[in-house]
């Protein structure tokens, strides 16, 4: 997943959260930027999803 958006006042982070919590179909809230906040690289904490149904559901999509 890439985003568009400029890494300007964290508009691109809302942007990963946005588009992750569309193709995840989970709330917002329930996706957290856990390290990289200012990195092209993110490490992504997912509420209420196991491994196995984040893999399913991002490949399926």
């Amino acid at each position: 997943m890439y985003t568009n958006a400029p890494p300007v006042d964290g508009e691109a982070n809302d942007e990963v959260i946005a588009l992750l919590s569309k193709a995840l179909k989970v709330p917002r809230a329930s996706i957290t930027i856990v390290k990289g906040h200012n990195a092209r690289l993110k490490l992504i904490q997912i509420e209420g999803l196991t491994d196995q149904e984040i893999l399913a559901r991002v490949t399926s999509s």
